[in-house]
């Protein structure tokens, strides 16, 4: 066992690092040089978080890289961090996505950059302490305080109705978290501790249960998001700057996703049984209408947004068709769920913050996100074009990406739990694709519709550095998703004989 304080490192380093930033603002060489610390900065953060991935046990479910320190005794509250094979690969995500989003601003933001920079760097720190705290209060401030610098990315750096988008993103999250709040105050109440791993083991009746996966499903709900408050979501993608975008869908919905498996399942496994089969209607409501949404929008952006929706359905899917499963005591099967929505989630990350900083590139160069307003991109961006063919593939499920594998995972699992449920989530990959190529064919094969298109240039070093390594992401957890399942089994699987045990 490493005896650094791993965690508090890989997260207080990037917020250090982005208050350095702000005190480098101002003087007239100060973009380049906040440039130049913010990406050293990110780098150095993705370094310190390889060790976690390097030194991690992947035979146990126990949390690894433990830190505990008194807070705040007299309420118990402990500033406590800790992963497992679940939290570990999403902070890793989190660490690889700063970077890019970081490179992807470079040329772009001439607005206020330190203040931009900063911003990204203070929200992954925050992002990490989320993912890695195991004091509920804790767990709960980070949550909170990560919202503040997406309030800022959206509201000064967004399009012309950021405020309304900024505004709205910030009452449906905070209103959620209120109902969280008032959940874990409960449990303190009954259980005399917030660790998280304290309330995993409460005992609770069965109104109890439902009253507190209710106020957690408003909040976790809201961040995934699951249909029907998710409209949020098109307005504050459309509006935020591409690397907005980009840590919005890559990174902060997952962690709706991550509180679902945290906290609701294990502290509520009664009433999540109880309510599995609302849940999974709303997550095929998402998975399928959202993409018929998704098909008719004229704005790529909003486009993508929408079909973040629905393939974050399968997550929810994935997690609450476990307990038909247990029910029949197949226990492979509920793990093959749950490890589903898993890569989903990661998968998730990259395809869809590689289509967004796609847009971002066309965006660039012909300040336009609608499709009407492309055709004949191949012609002049032809590597451009290759990646963007990859992202959109990868997007519409095909084998041999890592699209195909969380999905397939989570359909294989619906099939032992209902047939007519597995039909119904299958219809994503015709959907999915439908949404996706038909935008990739007319944005890039399809008749020119704007004279801009021929002045086009094709992506420099810094953009192809980016695409490429998101590519490599692709491909990489698409042919060879082991390491992953490796790292996750031993926790899914823990997570299931949890849930198999009733607390009634």
């Amino acid at each position: 066992m490493i005896d650094l304080p791993l965690l508090s490192i890989v997260i207080w380093t990037p917020i250090a690092g982005g208050l350095w930033v702000l005190l480098l603002a101002g003087g007239e060489r100060s973009g380049a040089t906040v440039r130049a610390v913010a990406l050293a900065v990110s780098l150095l953060t993705f370094a310190l978080s390889i060790p976690l991935w390097a030194g991690f046990d992947p035979g146990t479910h126990e949390m690894q890289f433990v830190e505990r320190a008194a807070w705040i005794p007299a309420f118990h509250i402990h500033y406590h961090l800790g992963v497992d094979g679940i939290s570990m690969p999403l902070i890793l995500l989190t660490t690889l996505m700063t970077v890019l989003v970081v490179l992807a601003g470079w040329e772009v933001i001439r607005y206020r950059p330190a203040q931009y920079m900063a911003a990204f760097l203070i929200q992954e720190g925050l992002m990490v302490g989320a993912f890695s705290a195991l004091d509920s209060i804790l767990f709960y401030v980070f949550w909170e305080a990560l919202l503040i610098p997406m309030f800022l990315i959206i509201g000064i750096w967004g399009g012309p109705r950021r405020i309304y988008a900024t505004v709205k993103f910030f009452l449906y999250t905070f209103l959620g978290s209120v109902l969280m709040l008032v959940a874990l105050l409960y449990l303190y109440s009954e259980a005399g501790s917030f660790a998280v791993l304290d309330l995993h083991a409460l005992p609770l009746g069965l109104t109890a249960q439902k009253l507190v996966f209710l106020a957690f499903l408003v909040a976790f709900a809201v961040k995934v998001p699951m249909w029907p408050v998710h409209t949020w979501l098109p307005d504050a993608h459309v509006e935020a700057p591409t690397g907005g975008s980009v840590i919005l869908a890559a990174i902060m919905l997952k962690l709706g996703g991550y509180g679902f498996v945290r906290f609701s399942l294990p502290i509520t496994p009664d009433a999540s049984s109880e309510l599995a089969m609302f849940m999974i209607v709303l997550s095929l409501v998402a998975i399928v209408y959202v993409g018929f949404v998704a098909l008719v929008q004229p704005d790529m952006k909003k486009l993508i947004a929408y079909s973040s929706v629905s393939h974050m359905g399968f997550v929810t899917l994935g997690f609450f068709i476990v307990f038909a499963l247990v029910q029949s005591g197949d226990a492979t099967g509920a793990a093959l769920g749950i490890e589903g929505a898993l890569v989903q989630m990661i998968s998730h990350g990259f395809i869809s913050g590689a289509l967004f900083l796609c847009v971002g590139v066309m965006y660039d160069r012909l300040h336009s996100r609608m499709i009407g307003d492309y055709g004949g991109v191949a012609h002049r961006m032809p590597a451009f074009a290759a990646f963007m063919m990859l992202f959109a593939l990868a997007n519409s499920g095909l084998p041999g990406t890592s699209g195909f594998v969380g999905e397939f995972m989570v359909i294989l699992a619906s099939f032992k739990a209902g047939a007519w449920i597995a039909v119904l989530a299958a219809t994503t990959l015709v959907l999915g694709a439908a949404y996706t190529l038909w935008m990739y064919k007319r944005v890039v094969y399809g008749p020119v519709a704007n004279e801009g298109v021929g002045a086009l240039e094709d992506v420099g070093r810094r953009e192809f550095v980016v695409l490429a390594v998101l590519a490599l992401m692709v491909l990489l957890f698409g042919v060879w998703p082991a390491p992953l399942l490796e790292v996750m089994g031993p926790s899914v699987e823990h997570l299931v004989e949890h849930l198999s045990r009733s607390k009634l």
